[in-house]
Parts: structure tokens; sequence; C-alpha cells
């Protein structure tokens, strides 16, 4: 009797798609920890810059661990048909992120731009409202870091009526 066999007698069987996500991540989670490792340290003593990275390769080998645990058990929810167009459309906003940043347009427009299309992507079709949402909340970001922080973010023209 083979284990795969004895999984589907008891009803189970391994989702193979759920064993290569954990596996994805395991990797993930090593390239991070050995990126991090190659950080030099500027602290004689305590935590340097390498901590956070390691920090959040912790959190992704336990979603690892969790992912191989019920793909093995065969638990994982079973998988829609996948719609394409929510990809396309936040991919697109990201290309009208790097797009607009890289002609001049500034953090304000390129944020908003992949903001509306992201909300686009989940189902929102109230486009005005959103652009109208996204304006407000990244000038109020825009604001806290140049103003509050005084670090910059890309210059554009809305950026520099501020």
């Amino acid at each position: 009797m083979t284990p795969d066999s004895s999984l589907e007698q008891a009803g189970r069987r391994v989702d193979r798609a759920g064993v290569v996500i954990a596996a994805a991540l395991a990797v993930l989670a090593a390239v991070l920890v050995w990126d991090a490792s190659k950080l030099p340290s500027t602290t004689m003593y305590g935590m340097g810059p390498e901590a956070m990275p390691i920090v959040i390769a912790i959190g992704i080998v336990i979603l690892a661990v969790g992912n191989l645990i019920d793909a093995l058990r065969g638990k994982l929810p079973a998988r829609e048909r996948m719609d394409p167009k929510p990809v396309w459309l936040i991919v697109c906003g990201l290309a009208l992120l790097i797009a607009i940043i890289g002609c001049g347009g500034g953090f304000i427009l390129a944020t908003s731009a992949l903001f509306v299309t992201t909300s686009a992507a989940f189902g929102r079709r109230a486009v005005a409202v959103d652009t109208a949402i996204a304006l407000v909340i990244t000038t109020l970001i825009y604001l806290a870091f140049d103003k509050l922080l005084t670090l910059s973010l890309p210059a554009g023209p809305l950026e520099r009526l501020l």
C-alpha cells in the first residue's frame, strides 16, 4: 500500500500545488536570510539592519509550514478558476506608477493611479470617487513624509504646489 493510496482512502489527497507554494515560501525565506547576512553590520552590539529581514523570514517560514501541513492533509480550500482581469489591472497600475514617476509626474499622481487601478481590481466601479479619495490620501502621505519626517518622495507638479 502506497502512502498516496492510504491518503485517498481516508478521503484526502495531497494538494501538490499547496506543497509547491510551501516550497516557494521556504525558498523566499532562505533568500531573505541570505540577503540579510550580506548586509554590513554597523552596530557594535544589539540589532543591526539585518534583524528585520530575518523576522520577516521567520514569519514566511511559519506560513510555509502551515501551508505544507494543510497541503499534506488535503485541507486547503478548492481553487476557483482564475479571472485574469484583476491581475492585469494591478499590473497596469504598477506600470502606470513606474511610468508616471519616470516621466516626472510625482508621488501623488503615481500612487493615485495605482490606488484607482487596485480598487477597480477588487471590484469597485466608482472611478471618480476612488480618484478623489486617492488624491486626498496620497497628498496627506506626501505631506507627512515631506514636512513631518523630512523624507523626500518623488516630486512632480502637484508636489511643487505644496
